[in-house]
Parts: C-alpha cells; sequence; structure tokens
C-alpha cells in the first residue's frame, strides 16, 4: 500500500522526471477536483496527500539508506495540490481558469521552486529522512501558491 501512495499509483515509476510527472498529474486531478466538483475536494485531497505521504515515505524510507529516491512522488503531489490551493481559495479557479492561467502558473512555480530549492525549501530537502522528502515540497507548493498569487495581481494591475 505505501508503495502505491509514494509512486502515486506508480507515475513515481516513468523513467525520465518523475517528479514533474507526478506534479502534472497533480495539476490534472486537483484542477478538476475544485473545477468539477468544488474546493472542499481539493482541500480533503490535499489533507490526505500530506498525511499519507508522510506515513508512507516513513515506510517506505525505513529500510533505505537516507535519501530522496526519484520514484517517491507523493511528495510532488501534496506539493502541487497546496500550490492550487492558493488561487482556488483567492479567487476560485473557477473565476480565474476563464481569465488567468493561474493552474498553469501554480504548476511553473512549483516546478521552479521545487528544482532551485530556494530559501526554507533548501533547508528541508537537506535533512536526509521522510521529513525532508516531504517537508521541501510542502514549502516549494507554498512559494509557488504566493507566487502565483502575486503573478495574478500584477496581471490584473497590468490590465487595468
Amino acid at each position: 500500500m505505501n508503495k502505491m501512495i509514494t509512486t502515486f499509483f506508480g507515475v513515481g515509476h516513468l523513467p525520465a522526471a518523475p517528479g514533474t510527472w507526478g506534479s502534472l498529474a497533480a495539476l490534472l486531478i486537483g484542477w478538476a477536483a475544485e473545477r468539477y466538483v468544488g474546493l472542499w475536494l481539493l482541500v480533503v485531497l490535499t489533507g490526505l496527500a500530506v498525511i499519507l505521504g508522510f506515513w508512507a515515505c516513513q515506510r517506505d524510507l525505513a529500510d533505505r539508506p537516507t535519501e530522496d529516491p526519484s520514484e517517491i512522488v507523493i511528495d510532488e503531489v501534496a506539493g502541487m495540490w497546496i500550490a492550487l490551493l492558493f488561487p482556488a481559495i483567492a479567487f476560485g479557479m473557477r473565476d480565474m481558469s476563464m481569465v488567468w492561467p493561474a493552474p498553469i502558473a501554480a504548476f511553473l512555480f512549483f516546478r521552479l521552486f521545487d528544482i532551485r530549492k530556494p530559501w526554507l525549501v533548501g533547508r528541508a530537502d537537506r535533512r536526509h529522512d521522510y521529513v525532508g522528502v516531504m517537508l521541501d515540497d510542502i514549502l516549494a507548493g507554498v512559494l509557488a501558491g504566493l507566487a502565483t498569487l502575486v503573478a495574478a495581481a500584477l496581471y490584473h494591475v497590468v490590465l487595468m
């Protein structure tokens, strides 16, 4: 069960850039959940991804050396959904997706912060345990969400 969770149902086994594929799968699922069901589902999915991610990563990494294996992508999923929560709560993706591509911006900012690992993201990444695996992407998601809000505000100011 924990392998299925950590690889996000096998996405982590894709041969090239599994983290990016995990983020993309999360983007599509998160956007559809919020758009067609409601914000509450995105909130529930995000909470489950964070809680189950910590649990599954702890179990999966218990018998391995301290590392962040590329097949573990539940952290990417949790971080991506956190990034999506910011525009969804602030603007509602139903409104924003018509005017400004907030979900795409959240994805691009999340990938940028997850790869470049600025500030606290880098500090969390230097923890070589399951907490570091999850925490760096959670923090990257928070930064991506905030950057998406700033970009959306600037976009709307320019149009006015």
